[in-house]
């Protein structure tokens, strides 16, 4: 089941993050949206898929601003 309007909100909230990680190289971009667990699966792009930081910039950066916009949205996982 999808639930397009969320998807929607996510890569809004997603866009906004997207020109900060931009500024040291990286990038990232929704992959799926689990309406069950209302899980957000993302990947990160460029320099931050390598960086060893990704997963607090995950969590204290793109998870609390999609959360902030989203508030449908319980949690974000990386994906490769």
């Amino acid at each position: 089941m999808r639930d397009e309007m969320t998807e929607a909100a996510i890569r809004a909230a997603l866009e906004a993050c997207r020109p900060y990680l931009q500024q040291d190289g990286g990038d990232v971009e929704l992959v799926r949206y689990e309406v069950e667990t209302a899980t957000a699966e993302v990947r990160f792009l460029g320099a931050c898929a390598e960086c060893p930081l990704v997963l607090m910039t995950l969590r204290a950066g793109v998870e609390r601003w999609v959360q902030l916009q989203v508030p449908s949205v319980r949690r974000l996982e990386l994906v490769k």
